[in-house]
This record gives structure tokens, sequence and C-alpha cells, in this order.
């Protein structure tokens, strides 16, 4: 199912007018992660080096600043072959070595993934550094639409990417969506990790492209309650959307370098985020998802 495409005007995306309370949400976060560190294990380690080429970017001009990022495709492909395209968002952590690796796992699928910095290079060790960095980010919101808006430019233009969709992972699960409420027209597929919702219709009546959403039962940083009304609202519009919540999983569950990862529900949210993308910017067939889990 399809919505038509209505125009969103970018002031619209600012984060205090898309939830309630962007310090509530801050408060949150840091409650989320009070014990949590992203400390790098085994399996956060990137693929083989052989099986993708990776290179830091300048993608985006935000302020007067050069932005760069991290862009990774498989290596088998030819330097001007067009693949399809994936913005990858970072955590509350900021564009560190986990994400990276996600960024390289997805080209070893065989997309050119870019993963995105809204941090201005600056990454945090230690949640109160995360709380203090996110924050301003969300005191930014302008500039990091633009960062987005010229993220997708540079995977669609320059890399010739004849689909583009987007992920991330809590704070960058929030910007998943934003981005596409950013660009309903331009983005093929969005993925969410238990980022920061918005549930007005007014504002999810815009989405003109599939939605995945993973979340943890147990996260108390986004509640099911909030989960359920997000869903809710997307299917009352006729939105594409499955819903992922998985039991025993709380917030930043597939985050391996961190404290609060589960394996198992980890593993499965992986493969539904992998055959979602194959089907939606690669045009692969598979059985569709949309069923909680596990």
């Amino acid at each position: 199912m399809r919505l038509l495409p209505v125009l969103l005007p970018l002031c619209l995306l600012s984060l205090a007018a898309c939830t309630d309370r962007s310090d509530d949400y801050g408060d949150a976060m840091s409650r989320e992660h009070a014990d949590d560190r992203p400390t790098p294990t085994a399996l956060s380690t990137p693929p083989d080096a052989g099986d993708v080429t990776t290179e830091q970017v300048v993608y985006a001009t935000v302020d007067g600043r050069r932005i760069i990022g991290y862009l990774a495709r498989p290596a088998e492909a030819e330097p001007n072959e067009e693949l399809p395209g994936i913005i990858v968002i970072h955590e509350w952590w900021g564009l560190n070595d986990n994400i990276r690796a996600m960024a390289e796992k997805l080209a070893a699928e065989g997309y050119a993934a870019l993963a995105v910095d809204l941090y201005g290079g600056e990454v945090a060790e230690t949640p109160e550094q995360a709380r203090s960095l996110m924050s301003d980010a969300m005191g930014r919101e302008d500039a990091l639409t633009s960062n987005l808006t010229q993220a997708y430019a540079f995977v669609k233009k320059q890399q010739d990417a004849p689909a583009v969709g987007v992920i991330g992972w809590c704070f960058g699960g929030g910007w998943s969506l934003r981005t596409a409420l950013a660009l309903p027209d331009s983005i093929d597929a969005a993925v969410i990790y238990y980022g920061q919702l918005v549930t007005d219709p007014d504002r999810l009546a815009t989405l003109d492209m599939p939605i995945l959403g993973i979340f943890g039962a147990e996260d108390q940083g986004i509640p099911v309650s909030q989960v359920r009304t997000f869903e809710q609202r997307l299917d009352s519009l006729g939105a594409n959307a499955e819903i992922e919540i998985y039991e025993g999983a709380g917030h930043a569950f597939a985050n391996p370098s961190g404290e609060r990862y589960v394996p198992k529900a980890a593993e499965d949210a992986w493969q539904k985020t992998l055959a979602f993308f194959g089907r939606y910017l690669r045009g692969e067939k598979g059985i569709e998802g949309g069923s909680d889990s596990m």
C-alpha cells in the first residue's frame, strides 16, 4: 500500500515539533544507557577486508563546514557500477567503529553504504558524553536535515544509486524516520531501530516508502505503547509498514558493541533488515514481514 506524497516543509521536521519534549527524550536515553559503554567485541567486527572497499568522503557542507562520512562498497563492484545505496545513521555514541562495521556489513551484501556524521567528528565514550553530543545535535535540527539531504544527494548522484534506503539505530533511528519525512518522494525504504517516533498523522501522511520498525519490548525509552500508536497511525493511513517487537529485548539490543546486546533478537532483526532492503532496494522476492517476533 502506498500513500500519495504531500510536500512537507522542512521546518516541520523540528524534533521539538514532532515529539512532546526533546528534554524528556534525552533523559529517557540517559536512563536506558546509564550502565552502557560502546565496548568493541568480536561480534562487532566488520567483514573480511577483501569483501569491501572503504574510504572517507566529504558528502556535505553544513554551516560552511565540510562533513566527512564513511563510504563502503562491495570489493567486486566496478568503480562506476550502479549499486543500491543506503544512508547509515549512527547511535547516540556517534560515528564509531560499530557503525563503520555496520556500513561494511551492508556493503558486503551489495550496497553502497554511506555512514553519515551528525556530531561533527566527535564520538562519545560515556553516556554523559553521548547525552551532551545528542542534546547539541537535537538543537540543530535544520543543520541535521541539511546534512542528511546532502547525504541522499551524494548517494543518489555521486554513487549513481538507482534506489536509496536509510537505516539508523537509537538517535539514528529517529533520524532515519526524519530523513524519510524530509524526502518522502525520494527515499525508497526506511529502517528504524528503536528510534524516537513521530505519531502526528498529518506528518506521517507524507510518507511514501516502505517502513520497517525494530523495537524491544523491554525498552523504557521507546515504550511499546508509543510503538503501537505509531503502528496504528501508519496502518490507518494505509502505509506499507512492518513493525517488529522483540520480547526480552530492551533499548540498543542490536548493538554488539554495547552492554545491552541480545544476540538472538539482534540476528533475527538483521535478517529481517536484509530481506526488507532486498525487496525494496534490489527488487528481490521474499516473505513479507510485519508480525511481532520472539
